[in-house]
């Protein structure tokens, strides 16, 4: 077992962070004062600057597989590189890539979709949960019946990110209501892709943080049978398929913040005095920081196992449960200890944290909330799906 990164991976690990710290941290103040002013947190010219940059430095399609251009690194690269970029709030994706499931499409698919996605052409978003059917996936309601070469969609969902910017959604749907009630949930549902001139609509949804997820709206809209991905009546894996992949680099941007925040706390630490010493002298702060510290180490290599395990070509669900329940946790720990560290300055919208503190709470909800990802660990283990010590 080698628990160290190669030396590519370290290579390009500190080429992405001196990206982060030259090109995206000097810009916080800019995007802090945009989104109080309520303006978007980057103009468009400035994010089509950063993107040049990107491609400059090589890093178009991180982990695009290299027939379509990219750089295929793989999977662990994947949650390196979403450590160091999340180690800012500007927002900021390396380009070139598109949803893991899109890769399922057929070729004249991957023309009309894959591709112009890839290249920044087109812009995706995925939606499966609506206002009845969060976690509970049993419980969608959104119809597409069968009308000659067509089929008519019906239903709202909802909380989906980059849903008022995509040109495009990857949408659930039932297709056969018998069957999915007696599968319950697990067959009879098909994934359509839905371009937006075909006739569905979307909202923003206002949240407490700056994620502006949106309401999707399709009353009547009409998708030809070309436009299915997949399978029919086998959306639902497509659908688990999207999620696994998303709930690991959650844990992955929860440490990447995490370590940016802690470091800010150590700082302050040596800087802030109390009764004439520094606060990095008290015990109750030390204390703090020590276990920060160990609980963003722990969930760095919870994030680096569920990574390498997809990346051996072997199924991570049960790890990818593990890393985000942890990773997401940890973060809303370390922010709190972050701000208790700063005192009345860490409250106040002078400094980054209370944007952080906002950004913190929705880990523990998207991409299946805390008490979702228990009930998969503990059924992998008494089901005996997963035994323990399995991944080692």
């Amino acid at each position: 077992m080698h628990l160290r990164l190669t030396d590519e991976q370290k290579m390009v690990q500190q080429t992405i962070r001196k990206f982060v710290e030259k090109e995206l941290i000097p810009l916080e103040n800019d995007v802090l004062r945009n989104e109080r002013e309520g303006k978007p947190s980057l103009s468009k010219e400035k994010q089509e600057e950063l993107v040049l940059k990107a491609k400059n430095a090589g890093f178009w399609g991180i982990n695009t597989p290299e027939e379509y251009g990219g750089a295929d690194l793989g999977q662990m690269m994947q949650a390196i590189v979403a450590m160091e970029v999340s180690k800012t709030f500007v927002p900021f994706q390396f380009g070139g890539s598109a949803d893991n499931i899109l890769y399922y499409g057929n070729e004249e698919q991957k023309k009309k979709y894959l591709i112009p996605t890839i290249n920044g052409d087109k812009k995706s978003c995925f939606a499966m949960t609506e206002p009845g059917a969060g976690s509970d996936t049993q419980n969608i309601k959104m119809t597409a019946v069968k009308d000659g070469s067509e089929w008519v969609l019906n239903g709202e969902k909802t909380f989906i990110t980059g849903g008022n910017e995509a040109d495009f959604v990857m949408v659930i749907a039932i297709t056969d209501k018998e069957i999915h009630q007696k599968t319950k949930g697990r067959e009879g549902v098909t994934c359509f892709i839905a371009d937006r001139d075909m006739g569905w609509d979307s909202e923003y949804i206002h949240t407490m943080g700056e994620w502006g997820p949106a309401s999707l709206f399709f009353e009547n809209v009409r998708i030809p049978e070309e436009n299915i991905l997949g399978e029919l009546h086998k959306g639902y894996n497509l659908g688990l398929e999207w999620i696994g992949f998303a709930r690991w680099i959650v844990g992955a941007r929860a440490v990447g913040t995490a370590e940016r925040l802690l470091q800010m706390a150590i700082n302050y630490s040596k800087e802030r005095e109390t009764f004439g010493k520094p606060i990095s002298e008290r015990q109750a702060i030390q204390w703090q920081i020590a276990d920060s510290a160990v609980e963003i180490e722990a969930a760095r290599w919870l994030v680096l196992n569920a990574a390498f395990t997809l990346d051996q070509g072997e199924d991570n669900r049960h790890l990818a449960s593990i890393a985000k329940l942890y990773g997401a946790n940890m973060g809303t720990r370390v922010v709190d200890r972050v701000m208790q560290i700063h005192g009345g300055m860490g409250y106040t919208r002078e400094l980054p944290i209370e944007r952080w503190y906002r950004e913190a709470r929705l880990w523990r909800i998207y991409d299946g909330t805390d008490e979702i990802q228990r009930v998969i660990i503990s059924r992998n283990l008494l089901k005996g799906h997963v035994k323990l010590g399995q991944y080692v």
